[in-house]
């Protein structure tokens, strides 16, 4: 990957969050229930409309083998999902760094919901899994000039370990109103830290500055095939150690640990459901999923979330293609009921989860109506970066 390579997808980027075409802007006061029903049998861009069960009709999708149907080739329309084989590539590549995460039963969570634990990897999140397989598919390159990130904190942390591990000078971009948690960590693995304005735009713009100024190897935080075939190692994982799940529930933020995991699930379980979870503060996949584009929230909107993972405005153009193909249907979550989850988890199964990665859990809680039936639930604890002080006003209020 060049640096013009870098600045072509920033800009691409860019220039989705400021479209009105290629993508939607929420209208104030908009009931997302009846833009659901609004869009039934609505015809989306290629062809499809939406099922009856929320799902968008297309002709792509599984062949008899479960494997993922595409064509190989990528194009602005409609861009090649990551294959098993990527995710498999990504698995190997990883192998001797992160944590093969277990499923943990969770006693009282009945009928017998699985906990993947990515709390329990060296940065505390999934996102070493995606960071260190783009570094590493660069690994040259991020050698010669060093590497780049903007994140809201879990990515950044990530990046920085995997840039230590690999020796690369690394640079990371975040919004002032990360927490202290995340960035002191980031800073205490040698990375240069760059705060911005809390908003996309703002990180998307320096980022694409130190790109321009220094060459720096850009590592997205979702909207990256690398990063995706990295976060997609937990659904191989899921497939591996519990072949009879019927239901994966995933947080989802910019969509890339949600593309992942849908790939290598679907392919190895094709029966099993995938479902994500957003709080309704920061629903912009939700609404995207239900209007079948790509819809921005405002910046203040999302910033109003406890759950600092999940504060993005906007999908990734190749995480939502995942979406659309591969998941089943995106439910939201309060703030009250992803605190409960962080409580539940600490004393039921001794986890230490932040808000949004407990917000999986959440859904399996207070919002089984709205998930498919399963006999065999599993859902993703996607980080437990919390701040001390939180974490002990959460399990104080119990």
């Amino acid at each position: 990957m060049t640096p013009g390579d870098n600045r072509k997808s920033l800009q691409v980027f860019r220039s989705a969050l400021a479209s009105q075409g290629a993508l939607t802007r929420r209208e104030p006061g908009e009931n997302i229930v009846a833009v659901r029903s609004k869009l039934r049998g609505r015809k989306g861009p290629d062809g499809g409309g939406m099922n009856d069960s929320g799902g968008l009709n297309d002709s792509g999708g599984m062949n008899d083998t479960g494997d993922l149907k595409d064509s190989g080739e990528m194009n602005d329309a409609e861009p090649a999902l990551v294959s098993l084989a990527e995710i498999r590539e990504a698995a190997r590549l990883l192998a001797p760094v992160a944590v093969r995460t277990p499923l943990i039963p969770v006693p009282g969570m009945a009928p017998g919901l699985l906990v993947k634990p990515e709390s329990l990897q060296p940065t505390g999140s999934f996102k070493l899994r995606g960071a260190y397989t783009a570094i590493k598919a660069n690994e040259a390159a991020a050698r010669q000039h060093g590497v780049v990130a903007h994140s809201s904190g879990n990515h950044g942390h990530a990046v920085a370990y995997a840039a230590a591990l690999l020796g690369v000078h690394a640079v990371v971009v975040v919004p002032s109103t990360a927490p202290r948690v995340k960035t002191s960590a980031i800073e205490s693995y040698g990375a240069e830290l760059v705060t911005v304005a809390p908003t996309l735009q703002a990180r998307l713009a320096a980022t694409e500055e130190l790109v321009t100024r220094h060459g720096y190897v850009l590592i997205p935080p979702f909207d990256d095939r690398k990063v995706i075939a990295g976060q997609g190692t937990i659904g191989l994982e899921i497939a591996a150690d519990c072949p009879q799940a019927d239901l994966v529930i995933v947080p989802v933020s910019g969509g890339g640990l949600i593309s992942g995991i849908a790939a290598a699930v679907r392919a190895l379980c094709p029966a099993a459901a995938v479902v994500g979870v957003e709080p309704e503060l920061a629903a912009d996949a939700r609404e995207s999923f239900y209007r079948g584009e790509r819809v921005a929230w405002p910046p203040a909107d999302v910033q109003r979330t406890i759950a600092d993972a999940l504060r993005v405005e906007l999908l990734g153009a190749l995480p939502f293609a995942h979406i659309r193909e591969l998941v089943t249907d995106i439910v939201t979550v309060t703030e009250d009921e992803m605190l409960t989850a962080v409580r539940r988890l600490a004393g039921q199964a001794r986890l230490v989860a932040e808000p949004g990665g407990a917000a999986a859990v959440a859904a399996w809680l207070f919002r089984s109506a709205e998930l498919p039936t399963a006999t065999t639930p599993v859902a993703v604890l996607s980080g437990g970066n919390i701040d001390p002080k939180l974490l002990a006003e959460i399990l104080a209020a119990d």
